[in-house]
């Protein structure tokens, strides 16, 4: 598969919430197939995330296709103002 989603199943933030629930709610309206990759489970996978990403203090939603990486929610929040999401995931 190819897009993935690190995201959290544990914060307190109701804006981690609401920006993964929004980037997960326009994936599905566009019928574009993802991984959820849940960063709670321990701190291996958040370190990749951070990783991954090249920031280390990245917090979720990060967005990559595959490996490489695509962006956060602000990135994916103005691909979806341009109305360049496929650009914006790589999948185009």
């Amino acid at each position: 598969m190819g897009i993935k989603l690190y995201y959290t199943t544990v914060t307190a933030s109701r804006e981690v919430k609401s920006q993964q629930a929004e980037v997960i709610r326009i994936l599905e309206s566009k019928s574009i197939k993802y991984e959820l990759i849940d960063i709670s489970v321990g701190s291996a996978v958040r370190d990749e995330m951070r990783s991954k990403s090249g920031n280390p203090t990245a917090i979720p939603p990060q967005i990559f296709n595959e490996d490489q990486y695509c962006g956060n929610y602000e990135m994916f929040s103005e691909a979806v103002e341009a109305d360049t999401v496929e650009q914006f995931l790589k999948i185009a």
